[in-house]
């Protein structure tokens, strides 16, 4: 057991019960995102989570995968404007949406 926080998502996009949860996370060649798909449902009285997709979602999904894309992107652009910024001492921030 360790005394770490739970890692937060870095975003959660939404459309209805479809969710996009972006993640940001370190490993040993450095920073990378992942992206969780999922349909949220109850059962029993509780929510759940799950990863089946009806025919009618899968447009749904697709534009929420392509908002996860741009996000990940932008995040991308910002640690990388930041990082450039640090050694450099610049002071333009980049334009995410480029």
């Amino acid at each position: 057991m360790t005394d770490q926080p739970r890692n937060a998502p870095l975003d959660v996009l939404r459309d209805g019960a479809l969710k996009a949860t972006v993640w940001r996370n370190e490993g040993e060649k450095g920073v990378y995102f992942t992206t969780t798909l999922s349909k949220t449902f109850e059962q029993n009285g509780e929510l759940r989570d799950g990863q089946n997709f009806s025919g009618t979602d899968l447009l749904r999904v697709a534009e929420l995968a392509r908002h996860a894309y741009e996000t990940i992107r932008n995040h991308r652009l910002t640690e990388s404007w930041a990082k450039r910024q640090s050694t450099n001492g610049a002071s333009t921030a980049p334009s995410p949406a480029a």
